[in-house]
């Protein structure tokens, strides 16, 4: 069943993911082929 609660979390959830995207873009604009290494290690910090 659909309550308000959930259609607004899976609303946010889509945007956070466009804005992820574009977060993506800039970083591998700036870092290039060290992108996915900056990521990571900021995720393991």
């Amino acid at each position: 069943m659909e309550t308000t609660n959930t259609i607004e979390l899976a609303r946010r959830i889509i945007e956070l993911d466009l804005l992820r995207d574009q977060l993506w873009e800039r970083l591998t604009a700036e870092a290039g082929y060290q992108a996915y290494e900056i990521l990571r290690n900021e995720q393991n910090s």
